[in-house]
Parts: structure tokens; sequence; C-alpha cells
């Protein structure tokens, strides 16, 4: 070999060689979800290979994981024993990603050792930084166990999250970086097979993750996709406008003659937060990065109302009754704006094909952009809330931007989170096995093993299941203030009263803690129905108002239909709503609830049933009034000859009657007619005498 021929070698070798060693070193450090357990080829599918592929040549990362090891010294598995953490420090890392706790969690460690948890982590990580003192660490707040797994009722639901507070509490004691795997993977329990461990797409999920915190590469600059055009922003407060986009970027926002500039956190999430305004409007919005601009026309700034429930909330304005009459006469510059998220497929009795099956899966279900309200748009938005908005804009004289998120026969739970479903005991086995549970109305659990049918992941998800419609959209609105709540749903829980009376309170507190605001809350009574339950149902919506507070119902039983789960009087509903609202949100001197029985008793021959709500109390169609029973001790009912004195209602008594009960409206489709002076129903009751 020629001298300079064998020079040129050393002298591309060397370079070789100096690129290698310039390659960062990261070291996956973890249990079995890092060692890829249950995958085919975890050398190739675990999340560390994924990473290397994402990351590619000026990085080397190598796997670190044990299957079942412990943070804690004194657990049953502790990772400062195993080889894979020898290894680990031979390896000398520039990057240490710890993802370490699942198994603390297990009953022979959490209870035992729990207060060694934070100094043994923090031996760890002093100890990787003594082989490699420029070593950056990442802490992983724990991938999620989900409510399925054996040992979830015996402790670990509670230990995990104790565990992931100090994680996080650690993390800012030594001013380290936090790798969220639960916010990553929490909404996903089809990507767990033993609610553990996830599969080759979870594994992905968590290397794209890691991959975003390495390199700050989030995927480039993006809006929040409620910010479009026609949009409305929520009066009086703190007006929050939000996206993502990597770590490198800069971001400036101008509205209303103020400028504010912000950069992404280390999660790629960039917020800027105007001051509190007075409605008003078309503003435009103006958000610029380094590379793009985006200019955001007809801004109103008023009140926001989301609008959710089941299929009578998504019943259209073309189909109500008066419809064709409102889409007609419509008032184009009435200043509300409409958002519609419609579903990627309807809950009708067909079966889903696959690649919608993955969609929904990935919780790719709502989409939708804000509109004007023109004929096209009206039609096929929900009758009750542009009723309630129309009626709203007009009486207040304020913008009004609506938010329709519904789905047809959709379960109280699947509106509600995961953490709240699986913290409560009486509900946290209907999370995992719902679609064999009874506390899941039998109709549903049919109409969802048809439009299943073709699923070939057991835990194939479906809007109807517990958390589904939360966590595919609820959960992308709560950065997004908003006004208030109108709600109506409850046909696809009314099998089941009891449980009715446990979730309801508890989807109002949670949604009220999810926007961090106190949200008025007003919700539609069933309509009547030949269904033999709903009685007790109404009876259970009625009380609901003096178990929460902040929150009112709209009677409906008077706009039934015997034979149709959807009447068509749709106006009525909405402008109810509107009442309730205007009086207890807008505070109008106003009547908005019709008569609420507060007091029945025995005088001489009559029970005598006293209302509020009411100055003079009527009998609706100018009819005899209708409805009222009374029940004595051994159950016998009969229908008493009913009059009217100002507020109260004159029931006679038979000789030797002894009533226990005075029930009205007591039918699953009634024709009961009490009304007050403006007009408004009272509730169907049941009430015992005082």
């Amino acid at each position: 070999m020629k001298p300079s021929f064998r020079l040129l070698v050393i002298f591309l070798v060397s370079i070789s060689l100096r690129g290698h060693a310039q390659k960062l070193k990261v070291a996956c450090i973890g249990n079995s979800v890092t060692a890829g357990y249950l995958l085919n080829q975890p050398e190739k599918n675990a999340y560390p290979s994924q990473l290397q592929n994402l990351l590619g040549d000026s990085y080397k990362v190598d796997n670190f994981g044990h299957s079942g090891a412990t943070l804690l010294k004194k657990g049953h598995n502790p990772y400062y024993k195993t080889k894979e953490f020898t290894d680990a420090l031979t390896f000398r890392p520039d990057i240490a990603v710890i993802a370490l706790g699942l198994n603390d969690t297990d009953p022979r460690n959490w209870p035992n050792y729990n207060g060694e948890f934070s100094a043994d982590y923090q031996w760890l990580m002093d100890t990787l930084k003594a082989v490699s003192p420029k070593i950056k660490i990442y802490l992983c707040r724990l991938s999620p166990i989900f409510s399925g797994h054996p040992r979830f009722k015996s402790g670990t639901r509670d230990w995990y999250w104790e565990i992931q507070d100090k994680i996080v509490q650690l993390a800012a004691e030594n001013q380290l970086e936090v790798i969220d795997l639960h916010e990553a993977l929490g909404n996903r329990p089809d990507l767990f097979a033993d609610n553990l461990h996830p599969d080759v797409t979870g594994a992905g999920i968590i290397a794209k993750t890691v991959f975003e915190h390495l390199t700050g590469n989030y995927g480039g600059f993006r809006i929040d996709q409620l910010f479009a055009d026609h949009m409305v922003l929520q009066r009086d407060r703190p007006i929050a406008v939000f996206g993502d986009a990597d770590v490198s970027d800069k971001i400036e926002v101008e509205f209303n003659h103020i400028r504010l500039k912000t950069a992404p956190d280390a999660n790629g999430k960039w917020k800027v937060l105007f001051p509190a305004m007075k409605f008003g409007g078309p503003y435009s919005l103006k958000i610029s990065s380094k590379f793009k601009k985006v200019i955001i026309n007809d801004v109103l700034i008023g009140d926001v109302w989301l609008c959710s429930g089941q299929s009578n909330m998504a019943f259209p304005l073309k189909s109500s009754l008066t419809g064709k009459a409102t889409m007609n006469s419509l008032d184009g510059n009435l200043p509300i704006r409409l958002l519609k998220f419609n579903a990627l497929a309807e809950t009708d009795n067909i079966a889903w094909g696959g690649a919608t099956l993955d969609s929904i899966n990935a919780l790719k279900y709502f989409s939708g952009n804000w509109a004007k309200p023109e004929p096209a748009t009206v039609a096929d938005f929900s009758a009750v809330a542009y009723y309630f908005g129309e009626k709203i804009v007009r009486d207040e004289r304020v913008p009004v931007g609506l938010i329709q998120m519904a789905v047809g026969g959709s379960t109280l739970e699947s509106w509600m989170d995961r953490k709240t479903l699986e913290g409560n005991d009486l509900l946290v086995d209907l999370v995992n096995g719902w679609r064999k549970s009874d506390f899941i109305q039998d109709w549903v659990r049919g109409r969802a093993e048809v439009n299943l049918k073709n699923a070939l992941n057991p835990k194939q998800r479906h809007p109807y299941e517990p958390a589904y419609n939360f966590e595919a959209g609820i959960a992308t609105l709560t950065s997004f203030a908003v006004k208030g709540v109108i709600w109506c749903q409850g046909e696809s829980n009314a099998h089941n009263v009891a449980l009715f009376n446990q979730e309801f309170p508890l989807l109002v507190q949670s949604w009220r803690k999810k926007w961090n605001s106190n949200l008025p809350f007003y919700y539609v009574q069933l309509s009547s129905l030949d269904r033999p339950s709903w009685p007790y149902f109404r009876d259970a919506q009625r009380k609901m108002q003096s178990l929460i507070p902040n929150v009112a119902m709209a009677v409906t039983s008077d706009l039934g239909d015997s034979l149709n789960v959807h009447p068509i009087r749709k106006k009525e509903v909405g402008e109810r709503l509107a009442k309730l609202a205007l009086q207890h949100t807008y505070h109008k001197n106003i009547l908005s609830s019709g008569p609420v029985a507060v007091k029945a008793a025995i005088a001489e021959n009559s029970l005598v049933v006293t209302f509020s709500q009411a100055r003079q109390l009527k009998a609706a169609g100018g009819v005899a009034l209708k409805g009222f029973e009374i029940e004595d001790k051994k159950g016998n009912r009969l229908k008493p000859n009913a009059t009217i004195a100002g507020n109260k209602v004159y029931l006679a008594l038979p000789a030797n009657f002894k009533p226990r009960l005075v029930l009205y409206g007591w039918q699953p489709f009634t024709r009961a007619n009490l009304i007050n002076e403006a007009g408004l129903p009272a509730s169907t009751f049941s009430m015992p005498l005082n």
C-alpha cells in the first residue's frame, strides 16, 4: 500500500471513529414496559428500538429495561441489583430516560417502603451522575395501569397516583424535565391487552413522546382546532389562545389591539392569556410563528355554551316541528355562531368497518368547524341548542357561541373522565367490563355489539363506553372557556335510577373541576314515553336540583310522544332551558320554572299540596286538572277530585282513606296538565305527606 493511500485510509477511519464517538448515548432505564414485555421481537419493537429509528444515526439508544423491576431498593425486585443497571452505568450515557415505579405499586412494596421511594430514586440519579457527570436525565411519569388489572383495587389505584406525585416532586427538586407517559397513553386502553403493557403501537407512542422531549420537535406550529373563523370567545374572563409548536419556535398573538409573545414549553405547548374583555366584535385574531402566520376573522366576544348529551340534544333543527319555519325566516344578522362536532360514525344498527374501528380507537371520532347561522348550517344543528341560543341572543343582546357535542344513545358514563370513574368504588368495574355489565342498559349493549361485530381487538372502543366521549371529545374543550352547559341525556340510563343518583352529581362535579369553574348546568328532564321506569327516573332528575348547586331542570313531560323517544317539539325545550339561564345566570327577573311541590299535608277532608314558583296555578288546555293520585299505606291508589286555589291543589279524601303519598303525572306517558301563570308545567313527582 502506498504511503499516501495509507494516510488517506487512516484519516477516513479517524473521521469515522470520531463520528461514532460523537453519537449521543441514550440509556432507556425501566421495567417491563421499557424491556418490551409481551411484544413480538422486543429487540425491534420495544420503545427504545423505535426511539432509535426516530432519532437516527446521531444517537445510540440502548434498552436497559428489566421486567418486574422496582425502584425501591427494598422492593421485591430492585432495579439497582439487576445486570441492566450495571450495564447502564458501564454504558456511560449522555442521556438517561428513567421510567420506573409501576412495580412499586405492588402490595409487597408500597405499603412497607413508600417513605423510601424519593431517597432511592435520588440515589439512582446520583449514581448515574457519578459515572456521567454531564448526563441529562429525564424522569417519566408512569405509563397507565388500567382498571382491569388484577391488583388495581387492592391499593394499586391509589398508590399509583402517590408515586406520580413523588416523581414530579423529584423532578422539580432536581430541575429535571418530566416526560408524561400517562398523558400520552392514559386514554388508550385498547393498546393494553393486560391493562399494564402496551402493544407495539403503544410502544411507538412512548417512543414518539420521548423523541419529542429529547429533540424539541413536536411537529411544527399548530393552533388548536377551536380557533377558526366565526368563533366566539367567552366574555368577562381571561381569554386563552393556545396550540403546539417546536420548542425552538417563538409565537406572537395579536387581538383587539393587544400583542402578546410566548414560546412553547418543554411539552411543545404554547399559550397566551389576554385580559378579560366585554362582548363585541367582529375582530381578527393574528397568530404567527417563525415560519407561519395565521389570521382568524369574524371573531366575536360573547357567551359560549356547551350543548351535550344524547339523541334529543343531537336532534336536528330541520326535523323539529318548527324547524322549517325557523329556517325560512332565519335572521342572518343575529350574532349566533355554531360549532357542531360531527361523529365519525353514527351509532345506527350497522356493523362498522375496520378503518372506522381503528379511527375510533385512536379517538378520532369528533370533527367540526365554526359556522355562521345560515340555512345549510342550522338545518343539521341541534334544535334544542339553536332555540336556546336564539332566545339568549334576543333577550340578552350578546353574541352567543353554541358548541354541540352529542351522541345518539350515549350513556352518562361515556361523558365522564376515566379517573373519576376508576376512583369510584361503585363504578370502577364498569370501566373495563361495560359490555357485559347490567349497569349498562341492555339496548345500549346490544347496539354496541352490532357496531363492533367486525372488531378484532377485544378492547375495541365505542362511544357508549365509559369515558370514551370524554376522552375523544370533552377533553379537547376543557381549556376553552365556556359560560355554562345545557344537557339533554338520560334515555340510556333510565333503567337504573340508583346508579343515576350516584353518577349525575359526579358528572357535574368532574366537569366543573376540569374547567376550573362552577359552571351552571341546565338539564332537560325526560319527556313522556311508554317506558315503565321513566316516572322514577324523572323524579330522580327532579331531586337533583336540591342536591347539586347551580343546576336547574327544564320540564318536558307535556311535550312527549307515547311512541317516539324523539318528540319533535324542540323549540319549547330550548326556550325553557334559556329561561333557566336568563334567570339564574343572567339574573333576569323572570319566572323560569313550573310549579314546584314543596308540601303535602292533610287539612280536614282534603290533602293539600302547596307549590312554590306559582302565584296562581292553572290547568293547561282549559280543561279539568289531571294527573294527581294518592296512595295509602297498603299501596292502594285512587284518583281524587282535584281543585285549585292560588298556589295550592286540594285533593278530596274519601272517608277512612289514610294517604301516605301524593303522586303527580306518575305514568310513563302522562297527560298531567298543572301549570303556573307563566304557562310552565309542573314536574311529575312522588311526595310523602308532611
